[in-house]
């Protein structure tokens, strides 16, 4: 899985025009967050075909940025969040962004957008992490 970062402006039918995009070519949307400020709008996207996301996003001239995502699975219960941010952050990782994909009574699967892949790895819970592209 691949995280685009796409800017845009902040007006109706824009986030509509994009995922109607992707949608025309095929592209599943895994997760997604969208927000607005002062005019400008901000995508956040986790797709299952990242070169036809670029390509679309490339036809559309869509300003974005790619990011390596991160999964891991945890257990459903308090604190568990707690601990692993708190592991990323004594190791010195940023977290750029984080999405809950799955959640049940079982467990919580997760996507997380860091700025050091590599180092962030080992501090995922051994039952899950795993570095995806």
């Amino acid at each position: 899985m691949t995280e685009f970062v796409v800017k845009m402006d902040n007006r109706p039918g824009r986030l509509a025009s994009l995922t109607e995009a992707l949608a025309a070519f095929g592209v599943n949307i895994e997760a997604l967050a969208a927000y607005g400020t002062e005019g400008d709008g901000i995508v956040r996207l986790i797709v299952d075909d990242a070169a036809t996301t670029r390509r679309v996003l490339d036809e559309a001239a869509l300003a974005n940025e790619e990011h390596t995502v991160l999964t891991a699975h945890l257990p459903h219960r308090p604190g568990e969040l707690a601990q692993l941010t708190r592991s990323l952050a004594d190791a010195g990782v940023n977290i750029d962004a984080l999405y809950v994909l799955r959640a049940n009574a079982s467990g919580i699967e997760l996507a997380i957008s860091v700025d050091q892949p590599a180092t962030a790895l080992p501090h995922l819970p051994t039952t899950g992490g795993i570095l995806v592209d």
